[in-house]
């Protein structure tokens, strides 16, 4: 999570995906944030699914595509 707000505050994130099931203290200030800069936002299904996308075997609730 915290890698991806500072991808975001510093214009290095193309998209964000966010678990539709992460905690509301973790949605929250994402959502704030990506609304704040303009960064597109994606809603993923769950934290299980986020993971796998990211090809690591925990969840996660949230997560960015970065700029080339």
């Amino acid at each position: 999570m915290k890698q991806t707000h500072r991808a975001v505050r510093e214009g290095l994130a193309e998209r964000v995906f966010l678990a539709g099931d992460a905690e509301e203290h973790i949605r929250r200030p994402v959502l704030e944030l990506c609304a704040e800069t303009g960064t597109p936002l994606e809603a993923v299904g769950s934290m299980k699914e986020l993971g796998q996308a990211c090809g690591i075997e925990v969840g996660a609730s949230v997560a960015a595509l970065l700029k080339e």
